[in-house]
């Protein structure tokens, strides 16, 4: 497991060179989405026609941020649970798009997306929305403005930590981190 700081786009090469347990200071643009919004991406591209972004080696920022304050860049801006882009997620892989950033696991076949597409989940922590919105230094919203808080936005983040959960491997640190506790339990 590493330190280290990240300039995205998450390129394949850049995310070759991640493992799950990774802490990273990421540093670049993002995309918000979560269920609703990812719907209607997928829906389109069923349709053949394009997403409102450039999904080649995009990372999408699983969150629904609340309204900024008064000279504020976007309110509290903590990780939804990632599940529910599950249906969604190899096909966003499957157009380009290789990072993912929310809370909690994921279904095998998104794992196995990401093997296929060189994918890479980081984990934000859920409860500190505040601080990670502390890293967002500018926010456009880009499309489905009717959806609110799940509307798609853009993000510039400097030094927004993460850890990388899964890697595009397949290592996975929930199950990882799980057999080294239950292992230490067992020599305790």
């Amino acid at each position: 497991m590493e330190k280290r700081r990240i300039t995205l786009p998450l390129t394949e090469e850049l995310a070759g060179t991640l493992h799950a347990g990774d802490q990273v200071l990421v540093t670049g643009t993002i995309y918000t989405s979560r269920d609703a919004g990812h719907k209607r991406m997928c829906e389109a591209l069923e349709r053949g026609e394009e997403i409102p972004f450039d999904p080649k080696d995009a990372t999408i920022y699983y969150v629904g941020p609340t309204p900024a304050k008064p000279g504020a860049v976007i309110g509290s801006a903590g990780p939804t649970t990632s599940g529910r882009m599950d249906a969604y997620a190899p096909t966003m892989m499957s157009v380009g798009a290789r990072g993912m950033i929310g809370k909690g696991a994921r279904l095998p076949e998104v794992v196995e997306a990401m093997k296929q597409y060189q994918g890479v989940y980081f984990g934000a922590i859920g409860g500190a929305g505040a601080l990670l919105a502390k890293c967002i230094k500018k926010a456009e919203l880009i499309a489905y403005e009717d959806l609110g808080a799940e509307a798609l936005r853009k993000l510039y983040v400097e030094d927004m930590p993460l850890v990388v959960i899964i890697d595009s491997k397949g290592n996975n640190l929930y199950e990882s981190g799980r057999a080294a506790y239950l292992a230490g339990k067992e020599n305790a």
